[in-house]
């Protein structure tokens, strides 16, 4: 089985589905306002904290994290999602950017398992980055790879979905290249769980999210920031 195929859960299965207002950057490609609905119906909390993020998760997060890319999922069973960038400021955390995105196409759970089509609920490391495009100013160790990388299904949709892609440490050794294929909870488990690039709909298991929103986050991404993903759907997040 070659990596393409490992990856994003298992690559066939991944592309027939991969399918408080702050100051953001000027280049946070493809950010929303602060007015999206996902976002900005969370209640006010305290800064900090992550906002929308209950004990059970918040307290999963590194003491030593500067950086969170919150994803909240509008529901249990849907694929579509925001994504948040938070960075601390001293004590507080700060939005810095948000995008809409997608999950899996089934959703979220909190056991996830190979081909369930739902996005795992959890905290996990940001460490490693690739894609089949050149290195755009990763800040994350960057695995330039065309033949690691590319789709084995054709169709324009899915043409560029892994240009770029940071692996999510989800059943995965982290600091390895995204297409490692060691899975150190087994392969039922499911592996290989990307932020890719998203073909408009919901994925195997990745998150997506548009082309200069992923070069924005390569470029910010800060391994010396610990940077960590908190995901999920928002009932579940609050738990």
């Amino acid at each position: 089985m070659t990596a393409a195929v490992v990856a994003c859960g298992a690559l066939l299965a991944a592309l027939s589905g991969c399918g408080s207002d702050g100051v953001r950057p000027a280049d946070a490609g493809g950010a929303e306002g602060p007015r999206h609905p996902a976002v900005a119906a969370l209640p006010a909390t305290d800064p900090t904290r992550i906002p929308g993020v209950g004990d059970r998760l918040q307290r999963q997060i590194p003491d030593d994290s500067g950086q969170v890319l919150a994803v909240y999922g509008d529901g249990e069973d849907s694929p579509d999602s925001t994504v948040v960038l938070y960075m601390k400021e001293g004590p507080e955390w700060r939005p810095v950017a948000r995008w809409a995105a997608h999950n899996g196409r089934n959703g979220w759970t909190t056991d996830h398992h190979t081909g369930d089509d739902r996005t795992p609920v959890g905290v996990f490391g940001l460490s490693s980055a690739g894609g089949v495009l050149d290195d755009p100013g990763s800040r994350l160790p960057y695995d330039q790879n065309v033949y690691a990388y590319a789709p084995t299904i054709p169709g324009e949709a899915y043409e560029h979905v892994f240009d770029y892609v940071i692996a999510i440490d989800y059943n995965r050794r982290p600091g390895t290249v995204p297409h490692d294929p060691v899975r150190p909870l087994g392969d039922d488990k499911g592996g290989g769980i990307w932020l890719h690039l998203d073909h408009g709909d919901g994925t195997s298991a990745c998150v997506s999210l548009p082309k200069e929103a992923m070069k924005f986050l390569l470029r910010t991404l800060d391994p010396d920031q610990h940077p960590v993903m908190v995901m999920g759907d928002r009932r579940e997040l609050r738990a």
